[in-house]
């Protein structure tokens, strides 16, 4: 290489490192490490902090075994501290927490100051209908919502104040609803009596006065028919896990709000065919039966389960006897796992339910007791647009063209 090349490197070397230490130059001005240091975060952590969550207790008067945060000044938290007693309750509180303890008996003398009470929570106790002193809860007449699920209580608590809007008596062992007990309830919105003892002979007791009742659970008892004189008020009705083997007809005329019915896990053979044609309801449980056919569906439907049947064939004309173009039904699922169908529902169901999306099959029983799927085991329709150029060359589809799929992996929703 010649002297001149020789030069003519040494120079472009020499350009190159003068121009990177300038850049570093500019670089550490732009971004000082003295201002990191000087920096301050818009927020900091101090573990001394108080956040407005304080330990001290409530200056008006708390109970020594629970907790009563300034924060929430008409609550007292007693729950989940082995209390076998309650203890006594000021006058100020409106929302006593006493559940998951030990306690064994409800007695006046706690709650004689305590006139404010709205809500008391005696949820996952060991309390029993002997050791609940009578007229105990009547005189809170500010009382809404009473717990007492998940105890030892063999009858309906009696009286109650009439103030009273949700009542929680699930999983305990109630068999006996005494004459008049549910009197004065006309303000109870929600009942739960799920998880007990009941059977026909204790549901005599008229619910019709409950005239704002929303929602009703029965739900695993020991009924072998449909409960008599429930209020047209009703919205949400739940029987599933009885023994209930017939409905009569046009029972659910009387629930012109209905919205949500679940008689699942029942000994229902037939269904009167249009016994479900209520205007109001969304959704319908029949699953775990003994059904052998269909039945009418009403337009408002949206949701239908009857998995678990003893279905063969489903005739698509039995639940929509006719298409009417200005009034379409609303169905959107159908469950028919663990029946004994031989292949899927015939495409008129698309004809007259045009909005379903999802028919899950799941597995089927054969007549030897055997499990087998169905070629499609899950049909679910949805239409949705190409991004891709195609048709006309400008990325927009062909007039009517749809686009359809089958998803064999898709999860039904279980309850």
């Amino acid at each position: 290489m010649s002297l001149f090349g020789r030069l003519w490197i040494v120079f472009c070397f020499f350009e190159v490192t003068v121009y990177c230490q300038y850049a570093m130059y500019q670089m550490d001005e732009d971004y000082d490490e003295e201002a990191d240091d000087e920096y301050s975060p818009a927020f900091y952590f101090h573990s001394d902090q108080d956040y407005g969550i304080s330990s001290h207790q409530n200056p008006l008067g708390c109970a020594a075994e629970c907790f009563c945060p300034l924060t929430f000044p008409s609550a007292m938290y007693c729950d989940n501290r082995k209390l076998k007693t309650i203890p006594k309750i000021p006058m100020h509180i409106e929302q006593l927490y006493l559940q998951f303890n030990e306690i064994e008996a409800v007695t006046a003398h706690p709650f004689a100051n305590a006139s404010k009470l709205k809500e008391i929570n005696l949820g996952h106790n060991k309390i029993k209908s002997h050791k609940i002193e009578r007229g105990v809860f009547v005189g809170l007449s500010n009382l809404l919502q009473l717990h007492l699920e998940h105890n030892d209580i063999e009858d309906f608590p009696s009286p109650l104040p009439s103030s009273l809007e949700k009542l929680l008596l699930g999983y305990n062992e109630i068999s006996r609803v005494e004459a008049n007990a549910m009197e004065g309830l006309m303000n109870l919105t929600t009942l739960d009596l799920c998880h007990n003892r009941l059977q026909d002979s204790s549901l005599r007791e008229n619910f019709s006065q409950m005239s704002k009742l929303v929602q009703l659970n029965l739900g695993s008892n020991r009924l072998e028919s449909m409960p008599p004189d429930l209020p047209s008020s009703l919205m949400h009705l739940s029987l599933e896990n009885n023994s209930i083997s017939l409905i009569p007809d046009n029972y659910f005329q009387r629930f012109p709000k209905l919205l949500a019915l679940r008689v699942s896990s029942n000994s229902l053979r037939e269904i009167p065919y249009d016994v479900f044609n209520i205007s109001s309801l969304i959704e319908l449980n029949v699953g775990h039966n003994k059904l052998k056919q269909a039945f009418y569906i009403p337009r408002s439907l949206q949701h239908l389960y009857m998995e678990d049947n003893d279905i063969e064939y489903i005739n698509v004309t039995l639940m929509c006897p006719r298409i009417d173009p200005m009034h379409y039904h609303h169905l959107t699922y159908i469950r028919l796992d663990q029946n004994r169908l031989k292949e899927p529902i015939s495409s008129y169901v698309f004809f007259c339910f045009p909005y379903i999306h999802s028919i899950y099959y799941g597995e089927q029983r054969k007549p030897d007791g055997q499990m087998m799927l169905l070629k499609t085991q899950v049909f679910r329709r949805f239409q949705e647009e190409e991004e891709e150029e195609e048709g006309d060359g400008e990325g927009n589809e062909p007039e009517g063209q749809e686009r359809g799929r089958t998803e064999e992996n898709f999860d039904p929703y279980f309850y």
